[in-house]
């Protein structure tokens, strides 16, 4: 591969270490040391998804129109970097919700630009192995993370101060990843001789494979739900980044293997198997078989995300485009989702938000087997 491919892999490995950080202590922070419901949860997941993911759809576009990808790498990487350690300061819901969205304002910024990079640097017939090594370079990080995490809750403790300094701390791999990204990695130098840019007939097919992922992720149950589980089931807030390391070591060990098959197999094959596992998951917390759970999300998480990434790198023409538009559908109805599962998990109770979920992805699931039936 590419040494380009390589260094964008350490700058998201130390980016996702520090977000890795924040993943299992920022539920715990909002519902039990600012007791805050899980509603309000639901609230910061919203609007960190939504900023996060419609945004993508400004800046893909101009990514293709104007040829910027370094650029707005760079922007957007610094921004994660500055404002993950802000966390330390907040003291409320708002407070979180607003730091989350510029934080992720920043993944807005570079995430279009970053897939159209790797496209470029991936060899011919092996997107998908490409966009697997990244996935799990980006995975890795977060594993590190969360046992970085793990280790301080068991040597320091899980006091509120302890928590507020990992949000400090989140802000040293953060700029290591910045570093790297300014003085490794190359620009795209293959800029595009038609200055006139335009929507290939090309890019609407794959439309109709996008909306079905869209409608699938909003009945798709996210892990800051799934660690609120785990706390209500009896585990203690010590053991929590335990779900998190299953998480993100099934991601690992998994995301390359997922985006081979997306090249030997088919992207929709391994998207249909991605849709099972989802399925699988929601299952697996119903009954009480939580670390299961967290395998089955990890698996749902690498295969549907290196399936999608990989179909649009194969088929779409203006690709940070179509890359915008992805992930602007999935802020639209991840978001969607985080605020239907906070409301009916506050005032309906839990087991209602999970059946809730199971019954909208089978539902998702017939929709497709049948679309693919009828143009089989």
């Amino acid at each position: 591969m590419n040494n380009n491919i390589y260094y964008l892999g350490l700058v998201s490995f130390f980016t996702d270490f520090a977000s890795a950080m924040i993943t299992p202590v920022l539920p715990i922070f909002i519902v039990y040391i600012l007791n805050d419901g899980v509603d309000k949860l639901g609230v910061v997941i919203a609007s960190a998804t939504f900023v996060s993911y419609i945004f993508r759809i400004l800046f893909g576009y101009l990514s293709d129109r104007f040829q910027i990808r370094k650029p707005f790498l760079i922007i957007g990487y610094s921004i994660s970097a500055i404002s993950k350690p802000l966390l330390a300061f907040s003291s409320t819901y708002q407070n979180i919700a607003l730091l989350r969205s510029v934080e992720r304002m920043g993944k807005a910024v570079r995430s279009a630009s970053k897939d159209s990079l790797i496209s470029t640097y991936s060899k011919k017939n092996e997107s998908g192995k490409t966009f697997g090594f990244h996935k799990t370079m980006d995975i890795a990080g977060e594993l590190f993370g969360a046992i970085a995490v793990f280790s301080i809750f068991y040597f320091y403790g899980t006091d509120e101060d302890i928590l507020r300094n990992i949000f400090l701390l989140t802000f040293i791999p953060g700029i290591i990843g910045v570093l790297i990204l300014s003085f490794f990695v190359q620009d795209d130098t293959a800029k595009s001789k038609d200055k006139k840019y335009k929507f290939a007939k090309e890019d609407f097919r794959l439309f109709p494979t996008l909306f079905i992922y869209f409608c699938f992720i909003f009945f798709m149950m996210g892990d800051s739900f799934f660690i609120i589980v785990a706390k209500e089931a009896g585990y203690l807030i010590s053991f929590i980044p335990l779900f998190i390391i299953v998480l993100t070591l099934t991601q690992t060990l998994t995301s390359y293997y997922f985006g081979v098959m997306s090249d030997k197999k088919g992207s929709q094959n391994v998207l249909r198997f991605a849709y099972i596992s989802g399925i699988a998951s929601i299952i697996a917390i119903k009954f009480g078989f939580i670390w299961l759970g967290f395998i089955f999300l990890g698996i749902f998480t690498v295969a549907s995300l290196n399936a999608i990434r990989s179909y649009i790198s194969v088929n779409a023409v203006n690709k940070a485009s179509i890359y915008g538009i992805f992930y602007g559908g999935v802020a639209i109805f991840s978001s969607l989702g985080a605020l239907s599962f906070g409301y009916i998990w506050q005032n309906f109770g839990q087991s209602d938000a999970l059946m809730f979920s199971f019954v909208g992805m089978i539902m998702i699931f017939i929709v497709l087997l049948l679309k693919e039936r009828r143009f089989n």
